[in-house]
């Protein structure tokens, strides 16, 4: 058993150096506002149910994501992550020579009014050069979203500016984005929107209470057919034979 022991000893310790030398945590707060802190929570948990069933499909918000090994300073911590070709579960960070070489394909940020222009070019910078397919830029504030994507990493993003009325889709995603009466819209793929806590929550009083109501109606139309029985039999006629 000592042989095991020290085998494992020195994988731990090797795991343990290597969270170290690429720390979890940048210092950065992961969002300025609440309208900003809503929208990242509503697209993270969002694009979590529509990918619930696949396992190869891997969803973080505000996760470091490493893409060089040996240098823990190319690093960048994206609103919100999808890596598809990966699996779900628990990550201190995204260290994309651990994930087998693959690259977050999906980036999602939130601006809020302390975003910088310099800062907002560095991320757009980075997500172009480490890899990253589809990147979308959404201002709550001012009601846009900047949509760039591209089929690979060899070509140039196309940038789009969608607002008003406008749809856009997503093709690796397999997802819909639209305004309807002036407010941003998601939709999976069976064209339910993204929902918030909130809304889910209502959504699943007013299942609640339907199903309540659909008891007591059962249970009414019991005592009603009960009664009648009772009526019936008073009057010397058997209930079953009617």
């Amino acid at each position: 058993m000592q042989p095991i022991l020290a085998k494992q000893q020195v994988v731990d310790d090797t795991h343990r150096e290597i969270d170290d030398f690429y720390p979890d945590d940048d210092g950065k707060p992961m969002s300025e506002n609440t309208l900003q802190f809503e929208w990242i929570t509503l697209i993270k948990q969002g694009l979590e149910l529509a990918f619930e069933d696949r396992p190869d499909v891997f969803v973080a918000g505000d996760l470091l994501w490493y893409p060089v090994e040996g240098d823990n300073k190319i690093r960048q911590a994206p609103d919100v992550m999808v890596a598809i070709g990966r699996s779900k579960g628990y990550r201190g960070s995204y260290k994309q020579f651990l994930e087998d070489g693959i690259a977050t394909q999906v980036v999602f940020e939130i601006l809020s009014p302390g975003n910088r222009l310099g800062e907002m070019i560095k991320k757009y910078d980075f997500y172009e050069e480490y890899g990253v397919l589809e990147y979308y830029v959404y201002d709550p504030h001012k009601h846009t979203l900047e949509a760039y994507s591209r089929p690979s990493v060899e070509d140039y993003w196309i940038d789009t500016i969608v607002q008003g009325f406008t749809e856009w889709n997503s093709d690796i995603l397999g997802l819909k984005m639209s305004w309807i009466d002036q407010e941003f819209k998601i939709y999976q793929a069976d064209g339910t929107p993204f929902l918030s806590y909130q809304e889910l929550n209502d959504q699943r009083r007013l299942v609640e209470n339907s199903l309540k109501d659909a008891k007591k109606a059962e249970k009414e139309a019991k005592l009603k057919a009960q009664k009648l029985a009772e009526k019936l039999r008073s009057l010397g006629i058997d209930p079953d034979s009617v």
